[in-house]
């Protein structure tokens, strides 16, 4: 690994106390609502930003099951933008993103590996496991937000997420099972 490719923790390490006591912000959240609403900003903003990003996934797919699951995850994910818009209502807040890093990264990853590899089957392999990334992502996220809300007692809006992760883990399986009954094995030849 190169010198500017190795991880500079000084720079964290400035900000951060002899102690590894963080200061918070000043706007940070102090209650678990808090922090549960900043959080379904950070996936509404994911999911939006990955509508904008799914058709260009799709587009560079030259696996037809491939681009198709892509296609019907586009669709999936609109709808999951509009139930994120209900379980703000159901909350009593307002929908609106707040910029999460973490799908920004991955999609910038994604981006990557569309540059870094040819049309066929290992640019689709490619795209799959950048696209399991996002799903793990999510996974992950909307687990949290399913635990959150049913500790505030906001059932309502976690049948909603629940419906959401499952959906989340219904599209990494496809995914799975495109990579290995196909664009694996096409992309290994």
């Amino acid at each position: 690994m190169k010198n500017s490719e190795k991880p500079n923790h000084t720079k964290t390490a400035d900000k951060t106390p002899k102690n590894g006591i963080v200061q918070p912000a000043a706007d940070a959240a102090a209650e678990l609502k808090a922090l549960f609403v900043d959080s379904l900003k950070d996936i509404y903003w994911a999911e939006n930003a990955l509508v904008g990003a799914l058709p260009k996934m799709q587009h560079n797919a030259t696996d037809a099951s491939l681009a198709s699951a892509i296609k019907e995850h586009h669709a999936v994910t609109q709808n999951q933008v509009k139930r994120l818009e209900k379980v703000f209502e159901l909350i009593g807040e307002k929908a609106e993103g707040k910029k999460c890093e973490a799908m920004a990264g991955l999609l910038k990853e994604g981006d990557s590996i569309l540059e870094e590899t040819q049309p066929g089957a290992v640019r689709d392999a490619g795209i799959i496991a950048a696209s399991q990334k996002i799903e793990h992502y999510e996974i992950a996220t909307y687990g949290t937000l399913v635990a959150f809300a049913k500790t505030l007692g906001e059932n309502d809006a976690a049948k909603l997420l629940t419906q959401t992760l499952a959906e989340e883990k219904e599209a990494d399986c496809l995914l799975n099972d495109v990579a290995l009954n196909t664009v694996n094995i096409v992309a290994a030849e």
